[in-house]
């Protein structure tokens, strides 16, 4: 459990998912939340294992139960009174038909934030179809919009429908219900489709769309690689760098640092004359390497940044300075620090839970108050492990 953080004192029960929902509920607990998560009964482990470093159970609390049994529902309901929020991700549906939608809890708290994660929204025509981020930033518009010139639409790591659209969004819903709630005393359904999540994220673009300012020829446009001034440039030893002066002083400074003449070059105003520019920038950013680019253009108002890999971002000065990255509690790999950042109560990342059910007769006692004859009776018939 994480202590401190803008979000200490809430408690967030949450349903055991994948991909998104532990990226949303990872985002509250670093900030200081108790986010208690429901396993499987059959997800514990017949032997104890000590604890493995996991992104996605840092500052987590687990405990096991069985849904299927009237018990575990009761246990839940229990966990409710206690909370506030709850937060899934099962199919729309799912949770009523076991017991445990959004009347039956907040009957038990009505003050209680419901959280709903899914890929395509609560109702619709798609919404009891299975789906992937890759499909919800297909039907957006958002992968149709960027990838090569004239080129296939290009996968995005999951970021924009599970993470950004998915998990991001859930944690930002939560925490305005949760303010609402405090206002009003009253709880309420926070539906949340990853598919919204994607749109509104590329609400501007939907708007340079409509007037025109960016067209359906992928690879043409000012930010999806079309220009010549907001665009990556391979250097000398095949890695690469990005340039963005979009403002006209900034554009100055880096023909300045090039040796180039605005008078004598291609205007950077013309779309048609934007392939011959970046060909002739292409040329001059290969003749040194990346480290020598960094050296001349790096801290100046060129709007210049190195490319760097995932296992390499944490060695730069930069992110070095900011603590971006810190070593797991086990010190066999490395891990993002909470942001945004507070001044007075930042957050922090909690330990990840030995294993799943590990915590469930500390929660059920501290949190729930159940005695202990009663926990060993609900192990006993299996409702929890």
């Amino acid at each position: 459990m994480t202590s401190g953080g803008p979000l200490a004192g809430f408690t967030i029960v949450e349903l055991a998912g994948l991909g998104a929902l532990p990226f949303g509920t990872g985002k509250l607990a670093d900030m200081g939340a108790d986010v208690i998560r429901v396993h499987r009964t059959n997800d514990v482990p017949d032997e104890p294992r000590a604890a493995r470093y996991s992104e996605y159970n840092r500052g987590w609390r687990s405990i096991a139960v069985d849904l299927k049994q009237p018990e575990g529902i009761e246990v839940i309901h229990r966990l409710v009174e206690h909370a506030d929020a709850f937060v899934e991700s099962f199919r729309p549906g799912v949770c009523e038909r076991l017991g445990i939608g959004p009347d039956d809890l907040l009957a038990r708290n009505p003050k209680l934030v419901y959280g709903r994660l899914t890929g395509w929204g609560q109702d619709g025509p798609l919404a009891q179809s299975a789906g992937h981020s890759l499909n919800y930033e297909s039907l957006t518009g958002a992968i149709g919009s960027i990838g090569p010139e004239h080129g296939p639409p290009v996968p995005l790591l999951m970021v924009l429908g599970d993470f950004a659209g998915g998990g991001l969004h859930l944690a930002y819903g939560v925490v305005c219900a949760l303010l609402e709630a405090q206002r009003s005393g009253k709880g309420q359904v926070v539906d949340v489709a990853m598919v919204d999540g994607v749109a509104s994220l590329f609400a501007t673009f939907y708007g340079m769309a409509a007037s025109g300012m960016h067209t359906e020829d992928i690879g043409t446009n000012f930010f999806d690689g079309g220009s010549p001034v907001y665009n990556v440039y391979e250097t000398a030893d095949g890695k690469y760098v990005t340039v963005a002066p979009i403002e006209p002083q900034f554009w100055a400074l880096l023909l300045d640092k090039l040796g180039l003449d605005a008078a004598t070059i291609e205007d950077r105003d013309d779309r048609a004359q934007w392939p011959a520019l970046k060909a002739r920038l292409s040329r001059i950013i290969k003749t040194k390497t990346r480290s020598e680019w960094q050296a001349e253009l790096e801290g100046t108002d060129v709007c210049f940044a190195p490319v760097y890999r995932f296992g390499e971002a944490h060695e730069h000065p930069h992110n070095v300075a900011r603590g971006m990255f810190r070593p797991t509690p086990d010190g066999a790999a490395r891990e993002m620090t909470p942001a945004p950042r507070f001044s007075r109560t930042p957050g922090q990342p909690g330990p990840s839970y030995d294993h799943p059910g590990s915590g469930t007769d500390t929660v059920l006692s501290g949190l729930c108050g159940f005695a202990a004859d009663d926990i060993a009776k609900l192990r006993a018939t299996g409702a929890i492990a």
